[in-house]
């Protein structure tokens, strides 16, 4: 008998190989696999990508999930044009962006998903600061600073006289509009001078290797780089508090405690696939939103969000309106009277 030589061997396998893993592949991505699309807020991002990753195994691959990072006014514009499936939210949709949606054709459902202790963060090299009054933040970052407030000791006369060096959320983030309302006053009312992006990864970097730097980032962005970064505590007129999940469950961490969101197409949830991912998604956040070191709501909310998805009950409990100091209770007293 003839025996094929090593590389004769090696010719006729690596083809072979090849040829199962493209197949393989195309069974994964191939034309019929479904496509779930999601965008929106960077900070809702860690609780949507952890779920679809699990949706993704629970369908074995029949359905995709794609998740986006547009920022939640950038994932908004693409809700509203009929873009994407989910949208992600760190506030509620504004009344520019219903007027947007009825334009064009979108009913949606709106599904509260957890909280977050937005997170005013600093280098461990900045040993001056560990609290800071929501006066003192709104000095920092209002409009009518810019050029001026350049200083630390500008903020509190007993800082050093450094540089302040500020990073924030970008124009299209829902993080942008939440903070400057709580502490500005106004939604979008911000000083322009500072450095500015969407993806939170990058103000973690700006932040963590700079002493005279502060900005304010998402709890989930904080906690597995603590390391790196010191949370401020908040003075909102009862004494520093600091950003826990405790702090959050008890109301105590005001003015910077947000409910999040995901909001649905009532288009897409026709499509079974799409259907299927919600319903997945309320039932394994309270498990998985802990575990991107966001704070989960009480059950009944969730059953609540089920039950309006369920029975078709669409729109807004906010109506364009404000969640600044919102606690658990009143989210869950409003989403009951949607």
């Amino acid at each position: 008998m003839q025996r094929l030589s090593s590389i004769g061997l090696f010719a006729i396998l690596v083809p072979a190989l090849v040829t199962v893993c493209v197949w393989s592949t195309e069974l994964v991505y191939s034309e019929s696999t479904a496509l779930i699309k999601v965008d929106g807020s960077s900070t809702v991002f860690p609780i949507t990508e952890a779920v679809a990753e699990e949706f993704q195994k629970e369908t074995r691959g029949s359905v995709r999930v794609t998740v986006g990072i547009s920022g939640t006014g950038g994932g908004f514009k693409k809700f509203c044009r009929g873009e994407i499936d989910v949208q992600d939210a760190s506030r509620p949709i504004s009344s520019s962006e219903m007027e947007a949606c009825r334009a064009g054709g979108v009913q949606f459902y709106e599904l509260p998903i957890a909280f977050d202790a937005l997170t005013i963060a600093v280098s461990p090299q900045a040993t001056w600061v560990d609290s800071i009054t929501v006066a003192e933040l709104k000095t920092m970052w209002e409009p009518s600073a810019q050029g001026r407030v350049t200083k630390w000791n500008q903020i509190r006369s007993t800082w050093p006289d450094q540089p302040l060096k500020l990073f924030g959320a970008g124009s299209d983030s829902g993080t942008f509009d939440y903070f400057t309302e709580a502490v500005v006053g106004k939604a979008k009312s911000s000083r322009g001078d500072f450095t500015a992006s969407e993806d939170d990864n990058t103000l973690v970097q700006g932040i963590a290797n700079d002493k005279q730097a502060l900005g304010y980032i998402p709890f989930a962005y904080y906690e597995p780089n603590k390391k790196r970064l010191k949370a401020v505590s908040i003075d909102g007129g009862h004494g520093p508090v600091s950003p826990s999940r405790e702090t959050v469950e008890n109301g105590s961490y005001q003015p910077l405690s947000r409910p999040l969101f995901i909001y649905v197409s009532a288009k897409s949830a026709l499509k079974p696939e799409v259907k299927r991912f919600v319903e997945f998604y309320l039932a394994q956040v309270p498990i998985l939103a802990p575990q991107v070191k966001y704070v989960p709501l009480p059950p009944q909310a969730y059953a609540l969000a089920g039950e309006h998805f369920k029975n078709g009950r669409q729109g807004t409990a906010f109506q364009g309106g404000s969640t600044i100091g919102m606690k658990i209770e009143e989210l869950l007293r409003r989403e009951a009277k949607l």
